[in-house]
């Protein structure tokens, strides 16, 4: 694993070993490592939102929409599990 020094206001260095002490984190890496995990899961998803507002307007979710899932469903249940 490779290091990385950062350099933070004392305002921000103290609000990060509060949640050290208040046991959330073991130490002040895993705190900035699960940050840096919940911002790439945030762009990620951020991606993904305006992948989809991009894309052409979606089938409208009808009645007939959700009965035809339910086929799908009721298929695939008879089939049985693939192997």
């Amino acid at each position: 694993m490779r290091t990385m020094n950062i350099s933070l206001p004392d305002a921000l260095k103290s609000f990060v070993d509060e949640q050290v002490t208040q046991g959330c984190y073991g130490t002040s890496s895993e705190y900035v490592r699960e940050l840096i995990r919940k911002d790439q899961d945030r762009l990620q998803l951020r991606g993904l939102l305006l992948a989809g507002a991009a894309s052409g307007p979606a089938a409208p979710a009808d009645p007939a929409y959700f009965e035809g899932l339910r086929d799908r469903v009721r298929k695939a249940a008879k089939e049985g599990p693939r192997g």
